[in-house]
């Protein structure tokens, strides 16, 4: 059977207990007095089992035949162990069958004694050759030529372990793939081997093993590393899995990898060379040195660098390379914070981690530009910061390419102004390019971008000053608007690309269409003087797309969370529709009793804006039954949460199998909409767009009898956590149950950069009126507190502060701690149980 880790595995415990402090905790529910929680529960379990792989022809992932070719191929899955090799022409607008698929498996079947299938031949690494004649392929560890398009098939003498997966040299984590492949281990050796998928932290999880002499396969992503041990758990080898090769062959020989991390700071010494390569920069003991690389003499530039106010740690050089600049910085509080690793493995003593976690009100480092101009001898010139005084941060540094004059973004603490600072480099004076400001806050880890145009001397910028996230060109030496790029009651979401020559842009927009949902996704492309806006792709749905290596063509996929994936071929240059690749085929996923979510639209509190949600039922749905309501809430302003594309949103449906309708929705406060919508989060992170959520709750069971309001549940992850909380709090009159897990219950003492930006600065009444701490005794209702000990994203602390304020208030909840676990403890399988069962208890 194929077996596949999770994209994101949360690094948690082996060995799990709840952690129970003075306060009440219900004894586990038995199946007497849980109203069939069991059955229920173990339908929430097999849930994934029972949906998993029932999607079929909802992806294409083309092989180009060439940079500039107008042809491609690709395989999809037709069936649950079926698929298909699909060759387009483009130009031409036709699809067909890349080959005789039977002849293919009569002539395999022959030569092999081996039966093979039309509809599932296992053909690995194919590429086609002679425009094309004629295809290549391994089967099976055995390399095939096959003349297009029906035979014969030829045996070819390649040495197909060549071409395997090569073994890695030292240990790396995996990283986070969307392309899944297979990879097929295959044990030349005589002893059984133990198979690991290395996570995304670095930590083995034990996957299965492969006997000595036999092979195993697995599925997994490109970019996710894997592992050999022997028995003893000693490592014998590591493999990357990719695309291209699915072979981890192991005869023993291969050198050990090293399994130690490299943690080698390379900045500690590092060197800059100028662009003409005549002189380089050294940064030694936090100043700097200058090299001349022909005569390989050394000039100290600096002497009064140290830890406390450094130089570095990258160095600017001009165009020319007659002059430089770095930052020298007055470094911050640095504060750091101390986790407690109760029960490490292989030990019964506790271990400490000390982890870096900056939080809002700390000191910050703060950096000015230093100068060094060859026509000075190189001596330091400190840029005066007066119109810089207050520094988030620095960034974006830039040379004009007439090496004349030098520019950076000042992002200034409290994030209402964001500003470019453009320096002369012949008078040391800075000067204000482009000064944006605003009464809230400018949304910097999310609606910023810059680009400069250094031969006209433009540049663009993005800005809400419209009250519409949108571009502008700018003068880069005025610093005046010389047009919109693109305006509306619409937002750009990202800019996709830029081409300076033809001066044009493409962007990812969303809300442009009026009367689709706001948030989907759609491909534009628009000149920089805002004219010829052309429409990439077009339907009701939200888009995703691929381009052709040469541009030329992009093929688009559109879905929404009830329609499944459509792929059309398109012109890059018009947008208009050449072919239909693919309509996805969800009756097997539809036969499981799995249901499309529901979208639905409400009135906000203002009675105006629409809030866009979607329902999910259980599969075992009765429309005839009422079901208590459960929200699934992230209100982070960072972004918007509802899912737009389709996907089968397992988590959302494992907590409707155990008997819920649960409903997710994006309230005021959150982000791509308009500046007005976005605001409402302002100093009021504890809004949580919880009037807009009650409402549209509200709304949604008017004319739907099963959704029981007087049983309304809410659970969340991180800021969901602190918002599940918060509901609780502030609106205990309509929600009743909660689950909040490694909530950032204070945002004091979580970390600076979210917080700051939504909360303020500097750290005012709000703070303590957003706090659930502060707050803690207002609480009504059933609240259970899940965290995992080992939190590096939210202090764990924030938990245990609540938990502190509720003892003290003679509040009952219940709470769990995860030994080992870190954010997102209640995704472990023990916090998953433990969330289900205190929903159930408490709601049904």
């Amino acid at each position: 059977m194929l077996q596949r880790p999770s994209r994101s595995i949360h690094c948690l415990a082996i060995a799990v207990f709840s952690l129970v402090g003075s306060v009440f905790l219900t004894s586990a529910v038995t199946a007497q007095d849980s109203d069939g929680f069991d059955a229920r529960y173990a339908r929430m379990q097999s849930l994934g089992d029972r949906i998993k792989s029932k999607v079929y022809r909802d992806s294409v992932k083309p092989k180009w035949f060439g940079e500039n070719s107008d042809r491609f191929w690709y395989q999809v899955q037709t069936g649950a162990n079926t698929h298909e090799f699909i060759t387009v022409d483009a130009q031409a607008g036709t699809r067909k069958r890349s080959f005789d698929h039977q002849a293919l498996a009569d002539a395999l079947t022959e030569q092999t004694d081996t039966q093979y299938h039309a509809d599932r031949l296992p053909l690995k690494r194919l590429r086609f050759e002679g425009d094309p004649a004629h295809l290549l392929m391994v089967v099976d560890q055995r390399a095939w030529q096959f003349e297009l398009p029906n035979g014969p098939l030829i045996a070819q003498d390649d040495d197909v372990s060549a071409t395997a997966l090569k073994p890695l040299s030292r240990l790396r984590r995996s990283r986070s793939g969307t392309d899944e492949t297979k990879i097929r281990f295959v044990n030349q050796t005589s002893q059984k081997l133990d198979i690991s998928w290395i996570d995304f932290q670095g930590d083995p999880k034990p996957m299965g093993q492969v006997e000595a002499g036999k092979s195993v396969d697995f599925s997994t992503y490109c970019k996710h590393i894997w592992m050999l041990s022997e028995s003893s758990g000693k490592p014998v080898a590591l493999y990357s899995a990719n695309e291209s090769a699915d072979s981890a062959i192991f005869d023993g020989k291969s050198e050990r990898p090293e399994m130690k991390w490299d943690r080698h700071d390379a900045r500690k010494f590092q060197s800059w060379a100028s662009p003409d390569g005549k002189f380089a920069i050294d940064i030694r003991d936090d100043n700097i040195v200058l090299k001349n690389t022909e005569d390989k003499s050394e000039s100290m530039l600096t002497t009064d660098g140290t830890p406390e106010h450094r130089y570095g740690p990258d160095v600017y050089w001009s165009p020319q390379s007659d002059r430089f600049f770095v930052l020298k910085t007055r470094v911050g509080q640095g504060r750091e914070i101390t986790i407690v690793k109760s029960s490490p493995d292989g030990s019964v003593h506790p271990e400490l981690k000390t982890i870096r976690y900056e939080k809002p009100g700390d000191q910050r480092s703060h950096s000015r530009p230093v100068l060094f101009a060859k026509s000075n001898d190189w001596k330091p010139e400190t840029i005066e910061d007066d119109l810089f005084p207050n520094p988030f941060a620095l960034g974006n540094f830039h040379w004009h390419s007439s090496g004349s004059r030098f520019s950076f973004l000042y992002n200034q603490r409290g994030h209402q102004r964001h500003s470019l600072i453009s320096v002369d480099a012949n008078s040391n004076q800075p000067r204000v390019a482009i000064d944006e400001t605003s009464d809230t806050f400018i949304c910097y880890s999310g609606k910023t971008y810059l680009h400069r145009i250094d031969d006209t001397d433009e540049l663009i910028w993005m800005s809400e000053r419209s009250g519409w996230n949108h571009l502008y060109l700018i003068d880069q030496v005025s610093g005046e608007v010389k047009n919109p790029v693109t305006h509306g009651d619409w937002v750009v979401r990202s800019v996709e690309h830029v081409d300076d020559q033809k001066r044009q842009i493409w962007l990812i927009v969303s809300g442009i269409d009026a009367d689709q949902d706001p948030y989907q996704r759609h491909l534009i492309r628009v000149n920089f003087d805002g004219t010829q806006l052309t429409r990439l792709t077009s339907g009701d749905g939200d888009h995703t797309w691929q381009f052709s290596p040469d541009r030329r063509f992009l093929i688009d996929t559109m879905s929404r969370v009830d329609l499944a994936p459509v792929t059309v071929l398109r012109s890059a240059d018009t947008g208009d529709p050449i072919c239909e690749l693919e309509r996805s085929d969800i009756a097997s996923l539809l036969e499981t009793g799995w249901q499309l979510p529901r979208r639905f639209v409400a009135k906000a509190r203002d009675g105006v804006t629409d809030i866009h949600g979607i329902i999910i039922r259980p599969t075992n749905f009765d429309p005839l039954k009422k079901y208590p309501v459960v929200e699934n809430i992230y209100a982070g302003p960072h972004s918007s949460f509802v899912p737009k594309a389709f996907g089968v949103h397992r988590g959302l449906y494992e907590i409707a199998e155990l008997g819920f309708i649960v409903v997710k929705i994006d309230g005021m406060g959150t982000s791509n909409r308009s500046k007005a919508f976005h605001d409402v989060c302002w100093k009021h992170l504890h809004d949580s767009g919880f009037p807009d959520r009650i409402r549209w709750i509200q709304a949604a069971a008017a004319d739907r009898p099963w959704m029981d309001l007087t049983r309304v549940g809410i659970y969340g992850g991180s800021a969901g956590g602190q918002s599940a909380m918060r509901a609780l709090i502030d609106h205990h009159d309509f929600y009743h149950v909660a689950v909040a897990d490694c909530g950032c219950h204070d945002n004091r003492v979580d970390k600076i950069w979210w917080n700051e930006q939504w909360m303020g600065w500097p750290i005012g009444k709000e703070y303590s009126d957003a706090s659930n701490v502060d707050q803690a005794h207002r609480m009504q209702g059933r609240l259970m507190l899940i965290w995992g000990e080992l939190d590096t994203n939210v202090d764990p602390a924030s938990t245990m502060q609540v938990v502190n304020a509720l003892i003290k208030a003679d509040k009952d909840f219940d709470m769990l701690c995860i030994p080992g676990a870190g954010h997102g403890a209640a995704g472990h399988p023990y916090g998953k149980r433990r969330q289900a069962e205190f929903l159930m208890r408490h709601l049904q």
